[in-house]
């Protein structure tokens, strides 16, 4: 009865959408205010019926109703109950009822705002959100049933279906299989709602940006009503490729937070071009430039969301993240090319009205600067793109599978991200305009000559490597730089208001969140950039098997294996636990238990590495193998990894930059509307 109440919600909030962006396309078309205000009621519809959709699912998972296939497929009674709600995002049915429900949830709080200044747009805005909304419920109800029940036929065989067939008799397992181990660990559970908080986040601006282009509104005003939006979006996909590159480290045993997975990178893409148009909108905002531009950044965006959730969830991707073999995947395709030229047709369309109310005057000003980091953030998604979809290519075309590998991706991107790791340095320090090279010298003298000094102490310290010693001099240019605005800016207002230096800095801030925060962001992106240089340039690894009471060295670390047991849980699982004793510069420094689980109801195993973690590196152990006598011996990989914890800590001074930068500000007094708002409903 809960599964038909369920899907019957669904079906309803499909239809419900498909009637919101019919309504207000007719509305908009016959300059009918009442069809467009019907389907804005049509669009907070949707939220509380996905919401009761949700919660069916929900109760399902979490009562253990195993005639339900996905609730059988994804828990079982073993699973506590926060990871059977967890199940909701778990699995490839439940995951496009989170994304839909989150979508509405979205859809909802911007039908929500007040329209009076920006009336035309409302219309163009629900046609996009509800048929993004639709096409999303329509794989939901069509091929990914999250309610559909497990069946007996006459003839003996299995079933799933949403209705009994005929002579068909309900199928109840006795457990379930359970939740993927991969996705028990604390970072999964967070990881995928944060993400899916950022592609949902990412669909607002998009639908903005195609009303302004509809209603032929060429000012700025979608921009500034869209910032936070964006903001928004780019903090939780951020927090999500963070908590991901966590999870990664903690369970899949690769000694490191990111591998260049297909999927990891199919998330870092719209990351890419959402930073980049972050960037640029700033430079129209302030010079009325870069308006074609920005609208390509927003479709693209957009466009790559839904190509990554394709991609995770169509199975053409081999990827430890990515769900099984699915046949969505021609829907998405379709979906993704007819909105992809459907934008491009509309933008094309506009572009004679889309010029620029000025034009660079100098390469050296700020947006010339942001111009140039938009290019390097491109260069670095062009990379990406091709490494993902080659081996596609290579499969249609040739037959055989190949794989790009993370050497590829860190030669081609490894000068990109320097270039902008230097432009991070610069950019502050440039004026919009006309400007010279002298004058920005002039402004980068101070900080530059103090970040010089790092690189000749990193080489007496003995560093030789070339590309850690520029990467060391980047971070502290840039470093230096956020520093000596931050003391410029407090000093200036301490002259003027006569305020000690704590409380200038904090007004300061507070008065120019956007500038500051951003500020702050960098600051977070270098602290980060400390943390990869030291894993990926320095990290160190050795594997051995050892018998009991055996060392293993590895740089300053000896490592002793000391026992061995293998044991069965309550919950399910057995468990081969290692107890392995670290030494460093040859006192104790404690113990380490990595370990090996292996669950008995979904047949699969995770790995738990041991890890001794300081500011300073993470001695990282995995149990590779084991033999049934503790004394015959276990294999062990080990790594050093020196300023790992340096990705995190910057991670959190980026999140922090990020709320900053998004926390709401008063809209100047006397913004009013352009004279280009004049077009209005009719012109549309």
């Amino acid at each position: 009865m809960l599964a038909n109440v369920g899907f019957f919600a669904l079906v309803l909030t499909f239809l419900v959408a498909l009637y919101g962006a019919g309504a207000a396309a007719f509305g908009a078309q016959r300059n009918k205010p009442a069809w467009v205000e019907s389907a804005r009621h049509a669009m907070l519809l949707t939220f509380p019926l996905l919401t009761l959709s949700s919660l069916c699912l929900i109760v399902l998972l979490v009562t253990g109703a195993y005639d339900v296939e996905y609730v059988a497929s994804t828990t079982s009674s073993t699973m506590p109950v926060y990871l059977k709600i967890t199940a909701w995002w778990g699995g490839q049915a439940g995951s496009l009822l989170f994304w839909s429900w989150l979508m509405a949830g979205f859809a909802t709080a911007a039908s929500a705002r007040r329209w009076d200044r920006d009336r035309e747009f409302l219309p163009w805005v629900i046609v996009v959100t509800m048929i993004t909304l639709a096409f999303f419920l329509s794989l939901t109800v069509l091929f990914e049933n999250p309610f559909a029940g497990l069946w007996v036929t006459s003839d003996g065989q299995q079933a799933v279906a949403m209705f009994q067939p005929g002579g068909a008799v309900p199928l109840v397992p006795a457990d379930g299989n359970g939740l993927n181990p991969l996705l028990r660990h604390p970072g999964m559970i967070l990881h995928p709602p944060m993400l899916y908080l950022g592609f949902v986040s990412f669909v607002i601006p998009f639908a903005f940006a195609m009303a302004a282009l509809i209603t032929r509104r060429t000012d700025d005003r979608w921009i500034r009503i869209t910032r936070r939006w964006t903001l928004i979006a780019w903090l939780f996909l951020s927090l999500g490729l963070i908590l991901g590159g966590r999870w990664a480290y903690d369970v899949l045993g690769w000694g490191g937070y990111w591998g260049w997975d297909p999927v990891e990178i199919a998330a870092l893409m719209p990351w890419l071009t959402g930073t980049a148009f972050l960037h640029s909108v700033v430079v129209q905002e302030k010079r009325g430039i870069l308006k074609r531009w920005n609208i390509v950044l927003i479709i693209l965006t957009y466009s790559l969301v839904i190509f990554g959730t394709f991609l995770t969830r169509s199975g053409v991707l081999s990827s430890v993240h990515s769900f099984a073999q699915s046949a969505i995947g021609p829907m998405f395709f379709a979906f993704i090319a007819l909105t992809f030229v459907a934008s491009l047709s509309i933008l094309i369309s506009r572009w004679p009205e889309l010029r620029g109310e000025s034009q660079l005057d100098s390469m050296f000003s700020r947006e010339a600067l942001f111009t140039l980091n938009n290019l390097l953030f491109m260069g670095v998604l062009v990379v990406c793109f091709w490494g993902v979809i080659f081996p596609l290519i290579s499969e249609i075309f040739t037959g055989q599978k190949v794989t790009v590998g993370p050497a590829f991706y860190e030669r081609a991107t490894g000068p990109l991200w320097a270039g902008l790791l230097f432009l991070m340095g610069v950019a502050p320090l440039s004026v919009y305009g006309r400007t010279s090279w002298v004058n920005l010298g002039r402004a980068m003298w101070k900080p530059l000559a103090v970040s010089l000094v790092v690189p000749v102490v990193v080489v007496a310290l003995g560093a030789r490597s070339w590309p850690a010693i520029l990467t060391y001099w980047l971070i502290a240019f840039v470093v230096a730089v956020v520093l000596y605005e931050f003391w410029r800016g407090a000093l200036a207002r301490r002259k003027l208001h006569g305020e000690n230096l704590l409380v200038a800095l904090g007004r300061l801030a507070g008065r120019n969140r956007r500038r500051y925060g951003g500020y702050i962001i960098h600051l977070g992106v270098v602290v980060m950039a400390l943390g990869i240089i030291g894993i990926e340039l320095f990290q160190t690894e050795t594997q051995g098997t050892l018998a009991r009471g055996e060392q293993m060295t590895l740089g300053d670390y000896v490592m002793t294996y000391d026992a061995l047991s293998v044991f069965d849980t309550a919950d399910g699982r057995n468990v081969a636990r290692a107890v392995v004793s670290v030494y460093k510069d040859g006192r104790r420094e404690g113990e380490l238990y990595p370990r090996r689980d292996y669950y008995y109801e979904s047949q699969q195993a995770m790995t738990m590495p041991g890890v001794r973690s300081t500011l300073e590196d993470d001695f990282y152990v995995i149990l590779v193998d084991w033999q049934p006598i503790a004394a015959q011996g276990a294999t062990f990989k080990i790594y050093h990894n020196p300023l790992v914890n340096f990705v995190w800590l910057g991670g959190l001074i980026f999140i922090l930059g990020t709320l900053v930068a998004a926390w709401p500000e008063r809209e100047p007094a006397g913004v009013g509307r352009p004279a280009t708002a004049r077009a209005g409903l009719a012109r549309a």
